[in-house]
């Protein structure tokens, strides 16, 4: 989950059509119990307070069982009464993605997600590949997991952004659609584009920047593998990642957006000064802003539809 506690309309503005409440009216109330969208997952939560900004309700939401740095302003959109046909649906989606035995978190496969770029993830989910979640006090290591977590960096991906990896996440989850490869531009060309940017921008070229860069590249190389995939992807990338060349110069935007998902917990067991931590967060947010607003030259607006038949029978997504 992408820590998002100062989150506020601004950054979400975008909603999910179907189900939007008259915006003269608050459909939750203060204290009350709900299931909230948190990424690809619902998990309960109460809403502690209920605004209305901007013709639209807000509200501030935490999530039971959470330390409250993940406490957070989310849209109608991200919420659902907590009824006993909500939970049934929630805990059949649990068991067909093979999440842990956790009967409050999943996902309902009614609703669309806010982003599955929110995923919250704690270190059982990097041990087992981000194939399982442990999210609940009650769950082992639980209290380690809560104090790993309020030292992420925090990561605030622009709404933009965020409905990009909703998309993504249903074209190949939902539709099975794959990214078609290579891709142009590449991971490579995206970051080169970006150092070219800041160089013009700022008059010189910083080597912070370009440690940044390759320490981007370092990361996408390695995870993508390893937690970046969809299920269906994977025969995919075995066909593509061949003789030891970088996914770096295969895979584009889509993948490499992902990756920023999982970058706060990553950062996490990197031994880095508070300082540093600040400054790398701020400029891992000026290049979200850079992906942004190129938005429709690096991210592709379709999927290719013709790849179904090789996501069969390889599982549904993680």
């Amino acid at each position: 989950m992408v820590n998002s506690s100062k989150d506020d309309s601004a950054t979400d503005g975008d909603t999910s059509s179907g189900g939007t409440p008259p915006s003269n009216s608050s459909v939750y109330s203060e204290g009350e119990k709900v299931l909230a969208y948190h990424g690809p997952r619902i998990y309960e939560a109460k809403v502690q307070k209920a605004e209305r900004r901007k013709k639209e309700w807000r509200y501030f939401v935490h999530y039971l069982g959470w330390n409250k740095n993940w406490d957070e302003w989310v849209g109608v959109d991200r919420l659902m009464k907590h009824t006993e046909e909500n939970v049934m649906k929630q805990q059949a989606l649990d068991k067909k993605q093979g999440v842990d035995k956790n009967p409050k978190s999943g996902r309902s496969a009614q609703t669309k997600p806010k982003s599955s770029a929110d995923a919250k993830l704690d270190k059982e989910d990097l041990k087992n590949n981000v194939s399982k979640g442990k999210k609940r006090k009650s769950d082992s290591g639980a209290e380690k997991d809560n104090v790993s977590l309020e030292k992420l960096v925090r990561i605030q991906i622009p709404s933009t952004l965020r409905k990009q990896l909703v998309d993504d996440w249903e074209f190949v989850t939902q539709q099975d659609k794959l990214v078609k490869l290579p891709r142009s531009p590449t991971v490579d060309d995206i970051l080169t584009k970006y150092l070219e940017y800041r160089s013009k921008k700022d008059g010189m070229m910083t080597d912070s920047i370009g440690e940044i860069l390759k320490g981007i590249r370092c990361y996408f190389d390695k995870a993508l593998s390893v937690m970046l995939l969809y299920k269906k992807e994977r025969k995919q990338y075995h066909e593509a990642v061949v003789d030891n060349v970088s996914p770096s110069t295969i895979y584009g935007a889509e993948h490499l957006l992902r990756l920023f998902v999982k970058l706060p917990e990553l950062l996490a067991y990197v031994n880095i000064e508070e300082e540093t931590l600040t400054r790398l967060q701020q400029k891992l947010l000026d290049f979200l802003k850079f992906l942004q607003k190129n938005h429709s030259t690096f991210f592709l607006s379709a999927y290719d539809g013709s790849k179904v038949s090789e996501g069969k029978g390889k599982g549904k997504d993680e």
